[in-house]
């Protein structure tokens, strides 16, 4: 009889879920990893300050080119917010005193000739180039003399 009662009283435990939790999820780092997907929390990184926050610079007027070329890339366009770490305000002003700078001529609209030395790549080493190998047809020369 005490095998009866003793399976009776395990019955109850196991239907409730598996693993004995009762229904419960601990919420750790470690469970929580498995919700998620297993993958490893993201760290955040620190926010970046802005220049113009850095040095108290409240105002900046399309004439000061060297202050506003450093919210510009190498190609010329104007960083994004993330990048530059300017607050919205900040932004709006940057932004709009970069187009007055450029209708102006003081800042240039696009940079067409980046600096050599960051964007030359290497000539690959090896035969001749695909062109020089097939002649001037692109199409792979006597295609049509096979037929004849």
């Amino acid at each position: 009889m005490s095998d009866a009662t003793t399976s009776t009283q395990a019955a109850p435990e196991a239907a409730s879920a598996p693993g004995g939790d009762n229904g419960k999820r601990s919420m750790d780092k470690d469970s929580l990893g498995a919700i998620t997907g297993d993958r490893p929390a993201r760290k955040r990184s620190k926010k970046k300050i802005s220049y113009l926050t850095i040095n108290k610079i409240f105002h900046v007027d399309y004439k000061e080119v060297n202050v506003l070329r450093r919210f510009l890339n190498e190609h010329g366009k104007i960083l994004s917010t993330k990048v530059s770490g300017n607050t919205a305000k900040q932004q709006r002003m940057i932004t709009t005193c970069v187009k007055r700078a450029r209708e102006m001529a003081l800042l240039p609209f696009v940079i067409s000739e980046p600096s050599t030395e960051r964007y030359s790549r290497p000539r690959r080493e090896g035969g001749p180039r695909r062109d020089e190998e097939q002649g001037s047809d692109s199409r792979g020369g006597d295609r049509n003399d096979s037929k004849e």
